[in-house]
């Protein structure tokens, strides 16, 4: 090795050693989800505009598990429609996987939607008429996978949440929380870079909700899948391993969940002041 290119080595390792960890992480990693800037309004009715986003700042890693939370009519909602490419911003730029989304086209958008995203809603959204098989296989088939493949990787991925022996029923013959590991293996068939649930216990009780929650965490851990969870409730926000919290628009605290909400409604009252 050419002695200045080890000396630069050895200079960067010791600016790494004076700045913040965070800080380390960002060189040496490019975030799956950065927003930037976003500001976020819609039209009224009466004429003018709402803004409901304020100066967004979001940047998310590959592996990690983010909870965004926050109270109803907080922007969590749109905060969760601008990363899941659903929808796009007034203001500010978007890069998903270093690739800026900003400006596309609603064609484009579905592009990136199919190929970095796997969905996980509150209400399941298969098709009731469809079997669990064939709502699995439903990603699969907008990519333009032959048939062969598209049932391989849907029992795989049906295995994967255990349910292999349901393949034929329908989704209404499922319990709730039955119906969001379907949701879960159709969301994960696609081989998603990052899984985007929208309050995915809402629908379930407690105990189904706890075992749903569960499973984000193992896939969290041991497949390294990134996880962004939508929720306005601490307990279940407390399941992933950082907390962005948004109230009025605003981020109020981004950060390693806290012991308790406390923490989150202090940060609340600022906002409020």
């Amino acid at each position: 090795m050419h002695i200045n290119n080890f000396q630069k080595i050895i200079e960067f390792d010791k600016i790494c050693t004076n700045i913040p960890i965070s800080n380390v992480r960002e060189m040496k990693q490019t975030p799956v989800v950065s927003l930037d800037k976003i500001n976020k309004s819609f039209p009224l009715e009466v004429g003018g505009e709402q803004q409901v986003l304020f100066n967004i700042n979001i940047k998310i890693y590959p592996g990690e598990f983010v909870a965004i939370m926050g109270p109803s009519g907080s922007g969590k909602s749109t905060c969760m429609n601008l990363i899941g490419a659903l929808d796009t911003a007034t203001s500010g730029v978007y890069e998903l996987y270093g690739r800026d989304i900003t400006t596309m086209s609603p064609d484009e958008l579905a592009t990136v939607r199919n190929e970095y995203i796997g969905f996980v809603f509150q209400n399941f959204n298969l098709l009731p008429k469809r079997s669990v098989l064939d709502n699995v296989m439903l990603p699969l088939m907008y990519r333009g996978l032959p048939m062969t493949e598209r049932v391989r990787r849907a029992r795989e991925m049906l295995k994967l949440v255990d349910l292999e022996k349901f393949e034929t029923y329908l989704p209404t013959q499922l319990s709730g929380g039955m119906k969001q590991r379907v949701a879960i293996a159709r969301a994960l068939a696609g081989d998603p870079k990052i899984i985007l649930a929208d309050e995915p216990t809402g629908a379930l009780d407690s105990k189904m909700g706890n075992e749903i929650l569960r499973f984000f965490k193992k896939l969290n851990k041991e497949m390294g899948i990134t996880i962004i969870m939508i929720t306005h409730e601490f307990d279940i926000a407390s399941y992933a391993n950082r907390i962005i919290h948004i109230y009025d628009g605003h981020i109020v605290y981004d950060g390693p969940v806290p012991k308790n909400e406390s923490v989150l409604i202090k940060a609340e009252q600022k906002v409020r002041k």
